[in-house]
């Protein structure tokens, strides 16, 4: 009898352990998967910083080329925007950037001919860097852009100097074309303007709208109409933005253009118009949630004291879940600022500083969906791109963070 009672004993002993090791490797798995995600994130980050900052250790120039002037000369330094006003031909003298009164002549590899005939250059251009060392040497006014290749061994002129591209020049510069030549222009400050104005505009549209779309469904709608409405509202979220994209362009873009009388309706206002859209069913959302996580209690102690159905909801439901319509506020702007199809196809995509929501603007996503695909990969645009998509994360960082804060000290005064 005590033989069958010590085995069923160590029967249970056995299934206690088993179970415990099962559940020991349940727990193995799901901190192994929690730790995989962590990681995975945080080597995201680390590689697109990485990436981005590599744009600060280089020269607006592509590798391999050069900008050469007359030894004569007594430029020293020039800014990219200055070389581009020169090559662009809106500066035509030396004098006008603090050197000789002596017009500028400019030289690319291909006008070479204008000045050798093919038999002095020889038969298989053999002659090439003598004569763009000759030309640069006789000509007093010129600026020769080049590769350096053709640099010659006894170079006779003198390579201007350009600094590296600057966090700051980034950021302040006014111009953004990174594919310029002979020098890129890096000026981030239209891009990021543009990404601000319309997520701006999309949630002082998508804000009111949420909150009383929110309102109605909490505190006014019948059961009936609030589980019709609820999870249709929720379906919009997970329509593709491109599908928004299309309706901003045959409706919202014509109708702008037509009622303000414009030469073209892709303005900052079609993209805020279009976001409002998107963000709306994450506000209501989180809203309606919020206010719903009312006390019954404090409700029914507002109206016992005479207040109205109305300023029950202003009075005591909204600043209880003031937290909750912030947090979803926050959020709905955190999806604006992050879009990219539906922003490219209604903004006009025009990287200049905007001046009105009537103006066409380009956001930094939309400019890196645009742009990432024709540059080449390691290149001084390919950098530029993920250094604005480092922006693009401070800036979501920085809306998370304020997320992050708002709910805390709403939850510390609730304590």
């Amino acid at each position: 009898m005590s033989s069958v009672v010590l085995l069923k004993i160590k029967h249970t002993d056995l299934k206690t352990n088993f179970k415990q090791i099962k559940e020991k490797i349940i727990e193995f798995i799901l901190m192994l998967s929690s730790a995989a995600t962590s990681i995975t994130v945080v080597l995201i980050v680390f590689f697109l910083f990485i990436e981005g900052a590599g744009v600060f250790s280089k020269k607006p120039i592509d590798k391999g080329f050069l900008l050469a002037v007359n030894d004569s000369n007594s430029v020293k330094k020039l800014e990219p925007s200055q070389i581009k006003d020169i090559f662009d031909q809106k500066i035509t003298n030396w004098k006008e950037l603090g050197g000789k009164d002596q017009a500028i002549v400019l030289f690319r590899t291909g006008d070479i001919t204008d000045y050798y005939t093919e038999e002095e250059l020889g038969p298989n251009f053999e002659y090439f860097p003598d004569k763009i060392n000759e030309l640069i040497a006789k000509t007093p006014g010129i600026i020769a852009f080049f590769s350096d290749k053709y640099k010659s061994k006894d170079f006779k002129g003198r390579e201007l100097e350009l600094d590296k591209i600057s966090v700051f020049k980034f950021l302040s510069d006014e111009e953004w074309f990174p594919t310029a030549e002979p020098v890129a222009q890096m000026g981030v400050k239209p891009l990021i303007y543009g990404t601000l104005l319309v997520s701006f505009g999309a949630i002082v549209l998508a804000l009111p709208i949420g909150l009383f779309a929110a309102i109605y469904l909490s505190e006014i709608a019948k059961k009936r109409t609030r589980n019709f409405l609820k999870p249709l509202i929720e379906l919009l979220a997970g329509i593709p933005s491109v599908v928004y994209g299309f309706f901003g362009l045959v409706i919202i873009v014509p109708l702008i253009q037509s009622v303000f009388n414009l030469p073209v309706g892709e303005t900052a206002l079609a993209g805020s118009v279009v976001l409002a859209i998107m963000a709306l069913p994450t506000i209501i959302t989180i809203s309606e949630d919020a206010m719903r996580n009312t006390p019954r209690a404090m409700k029914e102690a507002s109206l016992a004291l005479g207040a109205s159905h109305w300023q029950t909801i202003y009075k005591v439901v909204i600043p209880y879940s003031a937290s909750g319509i912030t947090a979803g506020a926050i959020l709905g702007i955190g999806r604006a600022i992050g879009e990219t199809m539906a922003v490219l196809m209604v903004t006009g995509n025009a990287a200049v500083i905007p001046h009105t929501f009537l103006a066409p603007v380009r956001t930094i996503p939309a400019t890196i969906a645009a742009e990432l695909g024709e540059a080449a990969n390691g290149g001084l645009h390919y950098e530029a791109l993920f250094a604005l998509g480092c922006i693009l994360f401070v800036i979501t960082f920085g809306i998370n963070m304020l997320v992050e804060m708002v709910t805390n000290k709403q939850s510390h005064k609730k304590h």
